[in-house]
């Protein structure tokens, strides 16, 4: 279960270039064409999905982010990626078996539920795949008692979660627990467990890596040892329930602030429907990120985001003080909060002055 050689630098830069441009116009065949006659030139498939259809993907992400591209255009460029994927896994043969008479160790890989961002699971999957595992990919949105459902028809040895949004993260906790609950070990990957996997610890998961192929290292060497059973405990911080209440008032708080906006930002007056839907879909994006950073106790998950959003709105050209004058109006909601507010108060100062847009996060 040793990792392949490395293809060339250049080599894997002109491949994705090529892949690049056939995504640009939609061209599926040429796309395919880039992926699969590089890997005909030599260049292991692991390094064309990790250093040509990821990167590529990511900056499919950037794109959108930066308005040169829009959420369709987006769709169906990821679309061809995962036919890319499938296309150069149906013509690479599983890796090589272990040489001891030991069975392969079975790993399964899925998307915690509502978690639609299936690409890096289905990478790591045929990484896995790559180097002898046994895996059964269950893909995106995979709610946890089906999960536990196949596990228990499987003969799984370890369950790989992967998850992009931090909002998703209370739905994670409750699948790790759930896996091992049932005696399996439960190693989580992903934009959503942050940068040095801070939130994998905090959900109790039994290991956590950064990519695909630190994942494939560590399972190389054995399953994580699963944790004792134990009966599930929210993290302490949890007790003050703010996270239950903003996340149950969700509708009401996007109600009363896009009311309030209307008043604050006179550049609404003149807004589109379309305008006034798009602006609530953003207000209930903030909400629910802020809850995402209430249940993790981490203002910097919301700062992250609001700067991330900030990026997006100045790119459709949307009035600078919007982002700021929406965060004032939920901490006036919010008064008998003080985490709440301590969060949406960092957000706020994350905004002034607001630095260019970071990396996409969760598109990538």
């Amino acid at each position: 279960m040793s990792a392949p050689a490395t293809a060339p630098t250049d080599v894997l830069a002109a491949t994705r270039r090529r892949l690049w441009a056939a995504l640009e116009t939609r061209d599926e065949q040429a796309a395919t064409a880039a992926v699969l006659g590089a890997h005909d030139a030599g260049v292991p498939a692991e390094d064309l999905l990790l250093d040509v259809i990821g990167p590529v993907q990511a900056e499919i992400g950037a794109e959108w982010a930066a308005g040169r591209i829009g959420v369709a255009q987006e769709h169906a460029a990821t679309a061809i990626q995962d036919r890319v994927v499938g296309a150069l896994a149906h013509r690479t043969a599983d890796g090589p078996r272990p040489e001891t008479g030991e069975t392969p160790r079975h790993v399964t890989v899925a998307c915690v539920d509502g978690e639609w961002h299936a690409l890096p699971a289905r990478l790591l999957a045929e990484v896995l795949r790559g180097r002898g595992f046994v895996v059964d990919y269950l893909g995106a949105h995979v709610p946890t008692p089906h999960l536990i459902a196949h596990l228990h028809q499987t003969g799984t040895d370890v369950v790989a979660l992967s998850s992009s949004l931090p909002v998703r993260l209370p739905t994670a906790h409750a699948a790790v627990t759930a896996v091992q609950a049932i005696g399996l070990p439960v190693l989580v990957g992903g934009a959503a467990f942050g940068p040095d996997g801070r939130y994998a610890r905090l959900l109790g998961a039994d290991g956590w890596a950064p990519d695909a192929r630190a994942a494939a290292r560590l399972l190389a060497v054995g399953p994580p040892r699963p944790r004792p059973a134990r009966p599930p405990a929210d993290p302490p911080h949890l007790a003050d329930q703010e996270y239950t209440l903003v996340t149950r008032a969700r509708t009401r708080l996007v109600r009363q602030t896009l009311q309030g906006l209307e008043d604050a930002v006179p550049a609404m007056a003149s807004y589109t429907d379309r305008q006034r839907e798009r602006t609530a879909e953003d207000l209930a994006h903030i909400v629910d990120f802020l809850g995402a950073s209430l249940y993790a106790d981490d203002p910097e998950l919301f700062t992250g985001f609001v700067t991330w959003t900030a990026g997006i709105l100045r790119a459709r050209g949307v009035p600078g003080g919007a982002l700021v004058a929406a965060l004032d109006l939920l901490a006036d909601a919010q008064r008998d909060f003080p985490r709440t507010r301590a969060h949406l108060a960092a957000g706020r100062r994350a905004l002034l002055p607001v630095p260019a847009p970071p990396s996409p996060g969760p598109h990538s």
